[in-house]
């Protein structure tokens, strides 16, 4: 009896041991996993200051509860899985409109309302079922609407100077300053010749590409290995370099170079957290203003693009709609009764971070811990820096994630499934709503279907007749 305690003891230790020693193991250098981690800090960034400057969002609470999020999925999805804004309800709470801006008490029973139906629909299976079943031209062009809408924005962030209060572009942005035009373009060019078009050069890579050296060394000419090996090496250091991470790096220290009177109106701590007290009104204003049209678009693209980006992105880590659905939930009834902002998994970020870097759930697991350390040290506080923080950089950062996001869909080869791809692309972008195109793509792919359905009928149909025609023809032949 005490042997086979003991045997089970020390068989279950080690393999919990390896279990964590895989998840934070890294996968690529430690350099790029760094630089994956501020990947999709151009669509963070913007959001949760706007929301902090119109609703009164208090950062250091954000930035808390959102650190402990990056946490949580980096250990445990494997990859990395990243923790954005719920954009639909952010855009509504700062929206102008006769009943005014809504108040965070209202943001917060929005974002409980989303996360309770994605956890009925991940706890019971629904999700999966939906993620299994739906046809995969409507995800890419819910992927590739997302990640295009990424990139009108950024190029708008690059041209425009902004106003975030309102979410309008201004004047033409200026060539020289601290947020002009020069800014931008030199990150650009930067983040180009380090990171290319986002292929990886990672070790596995080297390996093959020597292999497949070695196999033709007989074919090729001895002057052309080492030019391609001499090739690899640079692109290989290149793609070494922490672009992201220095070109963020860069964007805090102009902070302090546009206003350095921040100094002054930083203080040290964290914020006070405490409960929200949600009313029936705010449950009722939340929901139908916020939490109506967030739903749908974060099934679509905080769980089925998401889960479908991941697989595409890595096939022997694809993460589960169930577990994606539950922790998109999880994440929301924890952190909206103190305040926090609403959040979920969004395809756009995961496509930033892998295209600067990250490979594993360390990538998340150190932006996290950044995000903790500015929250616990600086608290609601450090809004004042993040509001000196260079547009124009920001939207590089988001430009190069869009970009990413929208290259997913370069899988789709015969021209219906294009078509129904760019159909529910079209319809999403202009009409603003990623539910509008993806029940127009659906229904595009019924239809597509139906019409296959009914040529077989109708051709079938049209053969039965020539043969029996034919076969009277015949007979009608051998008979006088």
């Amino acid at each position: 009896m005490d042997q086979s305690t003991t045997t089970t003891t020390t068989t279950t230790t080690p393999l919990l041991s390896t279990l964590w020693c895989h998840r934070l193991r890294l996968k690529t250098s430690l350099s790029s996993e760094l630089s994956g981690a501020v990947g999709d800090l151009g669509t963070y960034i913007p959001i949760v200051l706007t929301l902090t400057l119109v609703s009164h969002l208090d950062l250091g609470t954000t930035l808390i509860f959102t650190s402990l999020y990056n946490i949580a999925t980096g250990l445990l999805f494997d990859i990395p899985m990243p923790v954005q804004p719920m954009k639909s309800i952010a855009a509504v709470a700062v929206a102008e409109s006769s009943s005014g801006h809504l108040t965070v008490p209202q943001i917060a029973a929005a974002g409980l309302s989303t996360s309770i139906v994605l956890l009925f629909l991940g706890s019971t299976g629904l999700m999966s079922f939906l993620y299994r079943f739906l046809p995969l031209p409507v995800v890419r062009g819910v992927q590739l609407s997302q990640g295009l809408s990424f990139a009108f924005t950024a190029i708008k962030y690059i041209r425009y100077n902004q106003d975030l209060v309102t979410s309008k572009s201004e004047t033409p942005r200026s060539l020289l300053g601290f947020d002009g035009l020069i800014v931008a373009l030199v990150p650009l060019l930067f983040l180009i010749l380090t990171t290319g078009a986002g292929d990886n050069h990672d070790d596995n890579q080297g390996d093959h590409e020597n292999q497949t050296l070695r196999a033709h060394d007989d074919d090729d000419d001895d002057c052309r290995q080492p030019r391609s090996r001499r090739e690899y090496t640079r692109l290989k250091f290149l793609s070494s370099i922490p672009s992201a991470l220095i070109v963020f790096l860069v964007g805090l220290f102009l902070c302090f170079l546009r206003d350095p009177s921040v100094f002054k109106d930083l203080k040290f701590g964290p914020s006070k957290i405490s409960v929200l007290k949600i009313t029936w009104e705010d449950w009722k204003i939340g929901f139908v203003r916020a939490a109506i049209p967030q739903i749908p678009l974060s099934i679509l693209n905080s769980v089925i693009a998401v889960c479908k980006l991941s697989g595409d992105l890595f096939p022997d880590r694809e993460a589960s709609a169930m577990k994606v659905s539950v922790s998109v939930g999880i994440m929301n009834f924890v952190g909206c009764w103190f305040g926090a902002m609403p959040v979920c998994h969004g395809a756009g970020g995961l496509a930033g971070q892998y295209r600067f870097g990250g490979r594993s759930g360390l990538s998340v697991v150190f932006l996290g811990i950044g995000k903790l350390v500015l929250g616990l040290v600086f608290g609601n506080s450090f809004g004042m820096i993040l509001g000196q923080f260079p547009i124009g950089i920001l939207g590089v950062l988001l430009l190069f994630a869009g970009i990413e996001l929208a290259m997913a869909c370069r899988d789709m080869n015969s021209k219906e499934e294009s078509f129904v791809m760019l159909v529910c692309a079209a319809v999403s972008l202009t009409g603003s709503s990623a539910a509008l195109g993806f029940g127009c793509g659906i229904l595009l792919f019924l239809l597509l279907k139906l019409r296959q359905k009914v040529d077989c009928c109708g051709y079938g149909f049209l053969r039965s007749n020539k043969s029996k025609s034919s076969i009277d023809g015949e007979t009608s032949s051998i008979i006088p």
